[in-house]
């Protein structure tokens, strides 16, 4: 009896031991497929040029440099779509070209213009930048308007991470009337007027929920106060917070 129980208990070890086996084999012939059709995939871009990946369990990790954080996040994802690929590291760096004060403020800038003749009056995209790691905070009349601050922060050289705090604001009917109506109270106004001949420096009105905050600069107190005064004279309006900064020049 003992000595069946053994031949069944040999038995089984050897079946697991041939299992365990075939399932290495395989996974060592889907990594070699994986690995070469990456390889493959990043050859076809000249921006992927300098990296490199690795292939264990199906999971592919990457290496390397590319010049635009955009470019990380799309080698990851062409790779991701590969068949058989269970996973990506992207552990790709990205070049810094420039110090993080200054690429706040090209940043800075290119957020200011965008969406021009839209309804960038209506957006706030506030951004602040450490080690190369770019943060965007404030609030956005719609998922556009994010997406587009956010498409524009990836593709800024110097820039390695994005941090999206960007608030989407719920679509509201009752909010758009009070955008249109703030809009012509500032805007109408004689001081204010001039304003709206920088489009990348309107006096910007977020409104959610019937709340209205004002963002951008002014060049003085008495046009900060005057805009208060016009948003508060807006019907409907619950409460206005005046955010707008004074600096000369502006």
């Amino acid at each position: 009896m003992k000595t069946t129980l053994r031949g069944m208990a040999s038995f089984l070890a050897v079946g697991v031991l041939s299992v365990s086996l075939a399932a290495q084999t395989a996974s060592v012939r889907y990594d070699s497929d994986i690995q070469t059709r990456v390889a493959q995939q990043l050859t076809k871009k000249q921006e992927f040029r300098n990296l490199q990946a690795s292939t264990e369990d199906g999971i592919v990790t990457l290496s390397g440099t590319v010049d635009l954080y955009q470019q990380k996040l799309d080698a990851a994802k062409k790779v991701r779509k590969l068949d058989k690929v269970q996973g990506v590291r992207n552990l790709i760096a990205v070049r810094s070209s420039a110090p993080d004060a200054e690429v706040q403020a090209k940043l800075a800038r290119k957020l200011h213009y965008d969406r021009m003749g839209y309804d960038n009056q209506f957006n706030f995209v506030d951004v602040s930048v450490k080690d190369g790691a770019a943060t965007l905070t404030g609030a956005t009349r719609n998922d556009m308007g994010r997406d587009s601050a956010v498409w524009i922060a990836n593709n800024m050289p110097g820039v390695n991470d994005v941090v999206d705090n960007i608030e989407v604001l719920p679509v509201s009917g009752f909010d758009d009337r009070i955008r249109i109506s703030a809009v012509r109270a500032i805007y109408r106004d004689p001081v204010l007027g001039r304003y709206a001949s920088d489009p990348a420096k309107p006096i910007r009105i977020v409104v959610d929920n019937g709340n209205l905050t004002l963002y951008g600069t002014v060049a003085t107190a008495m046009d900060k106060q005057i805009a208060g005064m016009r948003a508060n004279q807006v019907f409907g309006v619950f409460s206005v917070q005046n955010n707008l900064a004074v600096v000369k020049g502006s």
